[in-house]
């Protein structure tokens, strides 16, 4: 029978759990890195690794990436695989060994290369999206793809809840790689399609900001989904006030309002949008705190056709 492979894990944090739980059950983990994780997630997996004997190492900066070598070196795996790993590893890392490196990137490839593919897709309001497993390179989201796992987008998803989704999916994918490398005596793979590619950068406050004049109803949705919960909803002005919308639907009314107008404050907050349509606001951050629509209106009185 076939020595067990040794599997080394990259990751950024909780989004890795799942994936991480099921590769050490099947006892293919050897050792798990970290970048850029919080304290209270540092621990937690450094008390896991050393209850189940495993190399455990914390990689907080760039600058400790340097260290990286010498720790694969001693451990020897048989492959790295990378989940959310914060950081670009350099080529004296990569020449471990060539296709040894495997990232599985939350987003479609090469269409959704970068750091957040899982805002773009829901904010660009697509109906489904993917793992991708592709071998890595000293170049993000670049190397040869070994296949993009599809998965489908339900209406009105959030930030969060296809988080949860993925993150749950990504342990049975990185598994599946898993055995794939035990018994397989090579793994099909194919370069990019450059001309399909594109790079989402990290997210700015533009991105996130609802511009009531130029966005319809439904885009201004997609938008704060994508928000919700990690920027705590989509940026916007209401009545004057800077404030997040957490939580909104489309609302099957026609208006004749300027766009950003309150038409109405019942359960929720009706605004009225470009396309004459209009979005029910169900939760909303402002500097008061997180309000519902009632609490908001005693805050802040609607003024008739306000324009936003």
């Amino acid at each position: 029978m076939e020595k067990q492979k040794k599997i080394m894990v990259l990751c950024g944090g909780k989004f890795a759990f799942p994936s991480l739980q099921l590769l050490a059950y099947e006892n293919f983990i050897c050792g798990i890195g970290i970048g850029q994780g919080n304290d209270a997630i540092i621990d937690a997996l450094e008390r896991k690794s050393e209850d189940s004997n495993i190399s455990f190492k914390s990689f907080p900066n760039k600058k400790s990436i340097s260290e990286m070598r010498v720790w694969i070196d001693n451990i020897q795996p048989d492959y790295i695989f990378c989940i959310s790993f914060p950081f670009l590893l350099p080529e004296i890392v990569l020449s471990y060994g060539q296709d040894k490196f495997i990232n599985f990137h939350p987003g479609p490839l090469p269409q959704y290369r970068g750091p957040m593919p899982i805002f773009e897709v829901l904010k660009n309001q697509e109906t489904e999206t993917a793992i991708c497993a592709h071998f890595m390179n000293a170049e993000f989201d670049k190397g040869n793809i070994i296949f993009n796992d599809p998965i489908a987008i339900p209406a009105g998803e959030t930030y969060g809840k296809l988080t949860v989704k993925l993150s749950d999916r990504m342990a049975q994918v990185t598994l599946n790689m898993a055995n794939m490398l035990q018994f397989a005596s090579s793994i099909p793979n194919q370069p990019q399609d450059e001309s399909l590619s594109y790079y989402h950068e990290k997210p700015e406050l533009s991105d996130t900001y609802i511009n009531w004049k130029r966005m319809s109803a439904t885009e201004i949705v997609a938008l704060i989904n994508a928000c919700n919960p990690w920027n705590t909803g989509a940026h916007a002005t209401l009545q004057g006030e800077q404030v997040k919308i957490i939580y909104a639907s489309l609302l099957n009314q026609f208006h004749n309002n300027q766009p950003g107008t309150i038409v109405s404050i019942t359960n929720t907050i009706n605004i009225a949008c470009e396309d004459k349509k209009q979005i029910a606001v169900e939760i909303i951050s402002t500097d008061c705190g997180i309000l519902t629509p009632p609490q908001f209106a005693l805050l802040y009185p609607v003024i008739p056709s306000t324009v936003i």
